[in-house]
């Protein structure tokens, strides 16, 4: 009998809240301890730009940095100019009377925060090496990455499938393909996104495009949820490759915040030109605030995809940015679960 993805009774983001929690400690211990933030700031407001320079860190670290200090409201800007808030000014600025940063510095040989600074001060955006670990859950052309030998993608693919199973089914429920032909899902991974789709919308038929080792478990999954007679698998590079033709819907999910802002405007132009008029690009991902203040548990998801990935997590402001730029017109995010939403953009 086969089984049936169902909404679970309960969101898990708490759960996640949980597992991201180490890296609020690491970049807060790294602005107070490594790079002086506070410290910097005592002497005035200083624009993003003038913040960056003095911190020497490249655009996407600055970013990842500077956006949890905001939503950790250590930091806010006004009026176009960083500085404290009061709860930072009073008690991480050096020198004033109730300072903690010493108590911070007790973690500041800790092993996560040597890797999340020495990272950082890299100051790079170049793609992941031969031998590093950034190549896990990534593929490049010319990338030595895990998701090419079978039994290590099998281990990192089975590893996403428990947060993608309470997630697909709520994502199947908020974005309606009931007239809906074919789904491409780029980058589909376990392919649990297309078969929650497929299983809501019986005349619907859909394509995982990904790496051949990763279509190994998709098409496994295919087999256990009922779907395989309508859910192909096509390997191929979303960067070198052409996409599956004559697909009037595509889904982003979870893919493009592996990706710095040149590869993800990139991608969606390519998915854009590929729709028919009238077609649909999904966007679903964890968002920032469009004006990076937060949400917490995505900024600091932003650390660890800075240390995993080419990439970092992105506001609506910006996925809707890159879809205009497209020829596609995005309505509003739509929360889903763990944080996370969905941006529809279609093709006029």
């Amino acid at each position: 009998m086969a089984l049936h993805l169902h909404p679970p009774s309960s969101d898990p983001a708490p759960i996640f809240e949980l597992f991201r929690g180490n890296h609020a400690m690491e970049l807060l211990t790294a602005a107070v301890a490594h790079f002086g933030v506070f410290g910097k700031l005592a002497a005035g407001p200083q624009t993003p730009a003038e913040m960056r320079a003095a911190l020497g860190l490249g655009e996407r670290q600055f970013c990842v940095l500077l956006t949890g200090l905001r939503a950790m409201q250590l930091v806010e800007e006004r009026g176009g100019k960083l500085q404290p808030t009061p709860l930072g000014r009073e008690h991480l600025t050096p020198g004033l009377p109730l300072y903690v940063g010493d108590y911070i510095r007790l973690g500041a040989e800790q092993p996560g925060v040597l890797t999340l600074v020495e990272h950082m001060r890299k100051n790079t955006r170049e793609g992941a090496a031969e031998g590093d670990d950034r190549a896990v859950f990534i593929y490049k052309d010319g990338m030595d990455s895990a998701m090419e030998e079978d039994k290590l993608a099998r281990h990192f693919t089975l590893m996403l499938a428990g947060r993608a199973k309470n997630i697909a089914p709520v994502l199947a429920q908020k974005v309606d393909l009931s007239k809906a032909r074919c789904l491409l899902d780029i980058g589909g991974g376990t392919g649990l996104y297309a078969i929650a789709f497929l299983q809501r919308y019986p005349q619907l038929r859909a394509i995982v495009f990904d790496r051949p080792a990763v279509l190994k478990v998709a098409a496994e999954f295919a087999q256990q949820y009922g779907v395989a007679e309508r859910l192909q698998f096509t390997a191929g590079d979303m960067f070198a490759d052409p996409l599956p033709p004559d697909c009037d819907v595509m889904l982003l999910s979870n893919v493009l915040h592996d990706w710095d802002v040149p590869e993800c405007r990139r991608v969606v132009a390519k998915a854009a030109a590929a729709l028919p008029a009238g077609g649909r690009l999904l966007i679903h991902d964890a968002f920032l605030h469009d004006d990076h203040s937060g949400p917490l548990y995505p900024a600091l998801f932003s650390v660890a995809l800075m240390l995993l990935t080419e990439g970092r997590n992105y506001s609506g402001a910006e996925y809707k940015a890159w879809m205009t730029a497209a020829g596609l017109q995005p309505g509003e995010p739509i929360p889903t679960l763990v944080h996370s939403s969905v941006l529809v953009g279609e093709k006029s």
